[in-house]
């Protein structure tokens, strides 16, 4: 599952929702869906914090480069 991208787990997390919601055929299909699906929103949680993070990262990297200009040369908006 590392290997998958965020659009590829999101994707299989949606088929797996939708044949939830059909309704597998037997019990243990269900249990298999319902623990694939538990994986997969994790794995997508996983992708959705790191882009967060890294976000973050960004900001505060732009508000420091942006604190260490002098005042004159800053690109502040009027």
């Amino acid at each position: 599952m590392t290997t998958l991208t965020y659009e590829q787990a999101r994707s299989e997390l949606l088929d797996v929702v939708q044949r939830l919601e059909q309704g597998a055929s037997t019990l243990e299909d269900s249990m298999n869906l319902w623990e694939r699906g538990e994986a997969l929103a994790a794995h997508c949680q996983t992708w959705l914090d790191g882009a967060r993070t890294r976000l973050r990262e960004v900001a505060a990297e732009r508000e420091a480069a942006s604190a260490e200009q002098p005042a004159g040369n800053r690109n502040e908006d009027v």
